[in-house]
């Protein structure tokens, strides 16, 4: 039976994060950015720990979204350049249609170095099957089937019906 370990990555490998916040995470546990993960997708939680760390609780919603996004098979190699497209969360990837989000992958780093379209799908797929991340607007906001862009369209033969022609 093979045994398989999630890649567990340093805290240092969040974009913007300090020295003084990783000493303040680790000094409560929290080691790696599964962990952090995990101490942060609930709102009462990051409550919790900006209280405990001194880190402000939407510095350290921040840190989720990168974190939630590291989660995503394949995606990491090319968070900077979905940065760049203004993909910081899972929330606004899941809401990107596939063929457009790799068109724009392809403007931003060419044709060579962009991923492949099936990979795209699959980044946005596998956000669409979880929702990590608690926020306090979370109870506002419609669930991604009547927002995501390629669930909004309804299939020609239904639109036309049986006596349509």
């Amino acid at each position: 039976m093979a045994i398989v370990y999630g890649v567990l990555r340093a805290l240092e490998h969040l974009r913007g994060i300090n020295e003084d916040e990783c000493r303040r995470l680790r000094s409560r546990g929290i080691r790696n950015t599964n962990q952090l993960l995990h101490s942060t997708t609930l709102d009462i939680d990051r409550e919790t720990l900006a209280r405990r760390t001194g880190i402000p609780a939407p510095r350290l919603l921040e840190f989720a979204h990168q974190c939630a996004l590291l989660e995503v098979s394949g995606l990491e190699a090319y968070l900077p350049v979905l940065r760049r497209l203004g993909i910081t969360s899972q929330k606004a990837l899941k809401q990107e249609s596939a063929p457009d989000l790799y068109r724009r992958l392809v403007e931003a780093v060419g044709f060579g170095a962009a991923p492949a379209p099936s990979q795209v799908e699959y980044w946005i797929s596998q956000v669409r099957s979880i929702d990590v991340i608690e926020e306090t607007d979370a109870a506002a906001e419609q669930p991604v089937q009547f927002t995501s862009p390629s669930l909004l369209t309804t299939p020609t033969a239904e639109r036309e019906g049986p006596d349509q022609p």
